[in-house]
């Protein structure tokens, strides 16, 4: 892969084919002008930038794969493409120029994830491309690539980046890491530089795991993990295919690649804590790959070429290059505990998940002892996912949008007070128990809260996959304490004394004095608008214990 054509996709794949020709045919390729890179410092807007700058990738992307799988393409139209991305001011996004900071670079060296991203679609393009390609282009690219990504990353100083143990050390380190392998192949001088930057991915692919559990579950949810997860296979097959060594064969390994399965809800909808998307993207090549290695579920979905927005290479070469059809099913536990994560999920007809945690988690929400009831192909108690990624989103501010906050999750509001963020806001799990029967889960959440008077808030989780939840508060206090049960849905409840009913799917009985339906305007990941609807009954925790239960139906 890192050195040669494609070989001749699955025939399931046309439809991708087609997909890749019709872009490949485009010749829509947005500048990146000043005026577009000072917006998101300007207004903190990420987005307006990123919509140019990925249509350009799908574009580079395209005409790669196209030029890779017909040796009889006009190479004209890439070589402007590949010409156009090396005179591009720098390859990382605005909203990561600062990452160059530490090593005294300027933008057009600031290797972040598109940096790598890019620098990688360049080199496995050039490498097949050896002999067809101008050599005129060939040589920018090789130069650009050196200056912008081989430069830094062989630099001793730390890159701001190494240490985080999320998704950056394994698509930065891995994109970086195949891009050498493609590249620095010939004289005993590029051996030695390709040996030491190997050995800097390799440190960061440990780090990357470092970050997981022994449950392989990843705090940041799906996309991330198919975004981390999905390089960190990329890198590891690609260094196993030049050196022999394996770093798959773990353990651990196998229990990460079973994440996306163990938090399904069915239907192609997964559990969406943190800004994670109930309806993620998983690209068929992984998938495939998995399944080879670890003989977890194979892809069931034939990929289009827009399923990933931001067209990255590494997703799509592999998914023309691994995908294999009907690989045989493996089956699927119907309840499954993370424990390290502390996230509890249950799926069948109906789903129901739920989870702990901490307040500090990567792409964190203020969202401990929040659950989720799916039914009929829709989370109706819902998680909201991600909002649109802005500076302010990840500044400072983060909690005041509704996304990220403890407002827009299914969680007690107390005397007032929302559940704050850090790493010791923590809900320890008291008890799990799966009879067959039901499904148990009790979460201490007292330390969630800043409350004076608090002694101890205690959510307990019973589930029935038969389509019931009970869900009950205990709360113990040193005073009469106000108390809102928030629960957060997209669909409108309509109220009844003691009920609420979300449009016959769920209906919900309890026993407060007084509820009130709120609606809240925000924005999705995608800057769309986001209708959302939070439900609260209030009561009050008087002196002492007391306990609040809540019974969902579900049809």
């Amino acid at each position: 892969m890192t050195g040669s054509a494609l070989p001749r996709p699955a025939g399931e794949l046309t439809s991708l084919l087609r997909d890749i020709r019709a872009a490949a045919a485009d010749d829509t390729m947005p500048e990146l002008g000043y005026r577009a890179y000072r917006d998101y410092f300007d207004t903190g807007n990420r987005l307006r930038y990123e919509r140019r700058y990925f249509r350009r990738r799908a574009r580079l992307a395209a005409r790669a794969a196209q030029a890779l799988l017909d040796p009889d393409t006009d190479l004209g139209p890439l070589s402007d493409t590949l010409w156009s991305v090396c005179d591009e001011y720098t390859w990382a996004l605005p909203a990561h120029v600062r990452h160059s900071a530490d090593q005294d670079r300027g933008p057009e060296q600031c290797l972040d994830l598109f940096a790598a991203e890019t620098a990688h679609t360049l080199a496995e393009t050039v490498a097949a491309l050896d002999g067809r390609l101008d050599r005129r282009v060939a040589d920018r690219v090789r130069a650009e690539v050196e200056r912008r990504v081989f430069t830094p990353y062989t630099d001793p100083r730390p890159l701001n980046w190494e240490g985080y143990a999320n998704n950056w050390e394994a698509v930065c380190a891995g994109a970086a890491g195949m891009a050498a392998l493609a590249l620095l192949r010939g004289s005993p001088a590029d051996a030695s530089r390709l040996a030491a930057m190997l050995d800097r991915s390799r440190a960061a692919m440990d780090r990357y795991l470092a970050g997981f559990g022994g449950d392989g579950g990843c705090a940041e949810g799906v996309d991330y993990w198919v975004y981390g997860f999905g390089y960190f296979v990329y890198f590891a097959e690609a260094l196993r295919e030049h050196t022999g060594e394996d770093l798959l064969d773990s353990a651990k390994v196998a229990q990460i690649a079973a994440f996306p399965h163990r938090v399904a809800l069915g239907g192609g909808a997964y559990a969406p804590f943190s800004d994670a998307s109930e309806r993620p993207w998983l690209p068929a090549g992984l998938l495939t790959r998995l399944a080879e290695r670890f003989g977890t579920p194979p892809a069931r979905v034939v990929p289009s070429l827009h399923d990933d927005h931001c067209y990255r290479w590494g997703h799509l070469s592999r998914t023309l290059a691994w995908f294999r059809p009907a690989l045989p099913e493996s089956a699927v536990e119907a309840t499954s505990l993370l424990p390290d994560l502390a996230w509890v999920v249950s799926r069948g007809r109906f789903a129901f998940a739920a989870k702990g945690g901490h307040n500090d988690e990567p792409h964190n929400h203020n969202d401990l002892g929040h659950f989720v009831l799916h039914t009929r192909g829709r989370s109706v108690l819902d998680d909201l996912g991600a909002g649109e990624y802005t500076a302010g989103y990840f500044g400072p501010d983060r909690y005041d949008h509704l996304h990220p906050s403890a407002r827009g999750h299914s969680v007690p509001v107390v005397d007032g007070q929302v559940q704050l963020p850090g790493p010791d806001r923590v809900a320890k799990v008291l008890r799990h128990h799966d009879d067959g029967e039901s499904v148990c889960f009790d979460l201490d959440l007292t330390a969630a809260y800043g409350v004076a008077g608090l002694r101890s808030l205690i959510r307990r989780f019973r589930w029935w996959p038969a389509g019931r939840l009970e869900l009950v508060d205990e709360i113990d206090t040193e005073r009469d304490l106000p108390v809102e049960e928030v629960f957060v849905s997209r669909l409108q409840p309509s109220l009844s004394p003691g009920s609420a009913d979300w449009d016959g799917l769920v209906t919900l009985t309890h026993g407060c004095s007084g509820t009130a339906v709120e609606e809240v305007v925000a924005t999705d990941h995608h800057a769309r608008p986001d209708r959302v609807f939070r439900l609260t009954c209030t009561t009050t925790a008087p002196a002492g214990h007391s306990a609040h239960r809540f019974v969902f139906e579900l049809r």
